[in-house]
């Protein structure tokens, strides 16, 4: 039996992969031996991300204009991959984005531009790799869910509903495609140092401390952190496992949620 881990000759597309947690998911899935694409709005700092991961790992990488709030706009950077790679084999739905304000002062653009980029975006990019993926016999599908999809916070619902909607999305698509062959897995980042929860910090004081007083581990986690449980849900090693959501917190969940930022 070869290497379980190895993710040499597959093909990773990323949303969101220029930064943040999807940077270290490209990260994790290139350390594999995976090429990447990165599937980003921003051109240039895709540039960058793809630079990075060309020098740091070897493997081939590009980037593609995409923007998941855009059906037309998901349907082309697919089919440009295809295109390019020939095959899907690994997509990270990753793309997201939050807007903190207390319920009653969201106007209802604010609602329609999270849920379309973090679920809708999600779901079509699903679905625009569906067929490659059958055909080949196989893909691996890797959503990213965050702790608001098992907790509330006070200014963040329509983020959590997104979010919650990612895990449903997850549960019911690992049904759908099983026997495609077609893997769908979720992971659920915990307070990650990345430039979203830079301004989490500017707008509630003190989080931090709090952050680093109630995770177990004591410390914010890094996109880094990411690269492990990338490979393991891309590769060989987790073909038995579908439908589930793996937690990426340092421990927070577990340590309960007795003190509420809003």
């Amino acid at each position: 039996m070869g290497d379980l881990f190895s993710l040499e000759g597959k093909v990773s597309l990323v949303t969101g992969g220029n930064g943040g947690i999807g940077k270290g998911l490209a990260d994790g899935f290139a350390m594999k031996g995976s090429a990447v694409v990165i599937a980003a709005r921003d051109v240039d700092k895709t540039a960058e991300a793809v630079a990075d991961i060309k020098k740091r790992f070897g493997v081939k990488a590009s980037g593609i204009a995409m923007d998941v709030a855009d059906p037309a706009s998901i349907k082309a950077g697919i089919k440009k991959a295809l295109d390019e790679y020939g095959r899907i084999d690994v997509l990270a739905n990753n793309a997201g984005i939050n807007i903190r304000k207390m319920p009653q002062d969201y106007a209802v653009e604010e609602w329609d531009k999270i849920i379309d980029i973090n679920i809708r975006g999600a779901f079509l990019c699903s679905q625009a790799v569906y067929p490659a993926m059958k055909k080949q016999g196989k893909g691996k599908i890797i959503n990213t869910g965050s702790m608001t999809s098992l907790i509330g916070l006070g200014k963040a619902v329509p983020y959590g509903v997104s979010k919650m909607g990612i895990l449903s999305m997850t549960y019911s698509m690992a049904l759908a495609w099983a026997r495609d062959h077609i893997y769908v897995n979720c992971i659920l980042p915990g307070w990650i140092d990345t430039p979203l929860t830079k301004t989490a910090r500017r707008d509630f004081p003190g989080l931090t401390e709090f952050v680093e007083q109630r995770t177990p581990m004591g410390r914010w986690g890094e996109p880094a952190d990411f690269m492990g449980i990338a490979a393991f849900l891309a590769s060989d090693a987790s073909d038995f496992i579908t439908g589930e959501y793996i937690r990426v917190d340092g421990g927070f969940a577990q340590h309960g949620n007795t003190v509420s930022f809003t």
